[in-house]
């Protein structure tokens, strides 16, 4: 627990009510008194090492689990959003925002989804006048932003579905891609669910699998008549193979998916549909790349993305994707960020599991070396940076490209951003020869202009939104106000 003090009061209210007890014969089985419970449950005492003893004999809780909660996340999310003009006047302090994060995350999430609200009404508002007589247009969140938020709050891990993917990978005794490869997973498919894989090209100028009707590039059709599932013979294996794997999640677990939605209480149907392909894809990467011999791998590797792209057959996207998402409690592995980026800066895919939380809106730091990658394309950059938190990280960040199967078709190129809080930076092959005790080898990154109060950044784009500025018309310097 790092000798730091414990105030978890929700998570043990939640243990006493998953247990059907009493404040008082709660106390009474961990040995303390009712009023000292009470205390610890709104966070006014912290847990000593006594209780949390207790917790794991009487309740078989394990306590590793007991740190790791929301509130990190919901704190920036929340200074992000009270960043936004739409917010006038005071606003309330670092510790009033973490007492809302810890002991009301709910009434956390309902101001966050108010405010996204908000945001969506005002783009829609000076876009289109006329949207405001589209009944709901204005209220609900966009699906993808909800869908992203639910996975975002998991932690990016969903537990039942990767325990019947690691359960699933089971199927193909032996270790990493020699025994689990496309034919298998084709064979156990057609075995079990009567479902033939077809794999196709087509002239590009026929446009009838190759390409739809808007030009997007064919990679997965299913016809549940048919049951033929159809892939594209150019794509690579561990595309495929990814592919099949969504399928069976789509066959084979769509109760389970279902439930998972159910909980969500999503708001809108378009939601439902996206989180629906979000789980299938979780099965997917967890099927190829199961969880315990994925975090074996992974420590023996030392972290080492190419080594473990080449092991398990699988493209550097999923490594890095599936590093980001090993958080099963009790058998934790470093806790990642993981983002994709465009060549304009948007971020496409984003997830942490650590104390750096990617911007919910607009571009990332300029000075973030995932921006660098485009530069020097199939190499891995490394990067030793700060935030203004104070924490220090190991980033790592490629490019990867995705062809199009011709020389007339489009190629989509990303960078991959990955890394680690700087503790974590002897488990990985990247920090062996980086000096990480010398103050000066970060370098200063932000999270989004708008909201980063770095006075002395040069690549500043926007002033911060919640600070006064000061123009002097007879100064000029690179950037021209001061704040």
């Amino acid at each position: 627990m790092r000798n730091r003090k414990l105030f978890v009061g929700r998570n043990i209210k939640a243990i006493r009510v998953d247990n059907a007890l009493t404040q008082a014969k709660f106390a009474e089985k961990l040995g303390i008194s009712t009023s000292y419970l009470n205390q610890i449950e709104n966070n006014q005492r912290h847990l000593t090492a006594t209780v949390l003893l207790a917790l794991a004999e009487k309740f078989a809780v394990d306590i590793t689990t007991l740190s790791e909660d929301d509130s990190d996340r919901l704190l920036a999310d929340m200074a992000e959003a009270l960043a936004d003009p739409l917010f006038s006047g005071e606003a309330p302090s670092v510790q009033d925002l973490k007492l809302v994060s810890q002991n009301a995350p709910a009434v956390a999430k309902a101001f966050l989804s108010m405010h996204q609200a908000l945001r969506h009404a005002g783009e829609q508002l000076a876009e289109l006048d006329d949207t405001l007589e589209r009944s709901g247009a204005l209220t609900d969140p966009a699906p993808y932003e909800e869908v992203r938020d639910f996975f975002h709050y998991l932690d990016n891990y969903v537990h039942e579905l990767d325990l019947v993917a690691e359960k699933f990978a089971g199927n193909f005794s032996g270790p990493g891609h020699s025994q689990r490869n496309i034919r298998k997973f084709a064979d156990y498919i057609e075995r079990e669910h009567r479902v033939h894989v077809s794999m196709q090209t087509s002239d590009i100028k026929t446009n009838d699998l190759k390409t739809n009707d808007h030009g997007d590039r064919f990679i997965r059709t299913y016809d549940p008549s048919s049951r033929v599932l159809k892939l594209n013979q150019q794509a690579s294996n561990s595309t495929n193979m990814f592919q099949i794997a969504h399928q069976i999640a789509l066959l084979e677990h769509h109760k389970m998916i279902d439930n998972i939605i159910a909980r969500a209480d999503f708001r809108s149907e378009d939601a439902k549909a996206i989180c629906q392909i979000g789980l299938a894809n979780y099965f997917a990467g967890a099927a190829t790349l199961p969880y315990g011999e994925f975090l074996s791998k992974a420590r023996e590797f030392r972290h080492d993305l190419e080594m473990l792209a080449d092991y398990f057959n699988a493209s550097l996207e999923q490594v890095s994707h599936r590093l980001s998402t090993l958080q099963r409690p009790g058998e934790k592995g470093i806790p990642f960020f993981f983002a994709r980026v465009d060549q304009a800066g948007n971020i496409t895919k984003r997830h942490s599991a650590t104390k750096l939380q990617f911007a919910r809106f607009g571009s990332a730091c300029p000075l973030w070396n995932a921006h660098r990658a485009f530069e020097t394309p199939d190499q891995i950059l490394r990067q030793l940076a700060e935030t203004p938190d104070g924490v220090k990280y190991l980033c790592l960040s490629t490019t990867v490209s995705k062809r199009g199967g011709g020389f007339k078709m489009p190629v989509q190129r990303h960078a991959l951003a990955i890394g680690c809080e700087i503790q974590h930076a002897a488990e990985m092959v990247y920090a062996d020869d980086l000096d990480t005790k010398r103050e000066d080898a970060f370098e200063p990154i932000g999270i989004s202009c708008r909201i980063c109060d770095r006075v002395d950044c040069h690549q500043r784009a926007v002033p911060p939104l919640k600070r006064k500025l000061e123009i002097d018309p007879n100064m000029r310097n690179t950037i021209p106000y001061r704040f």
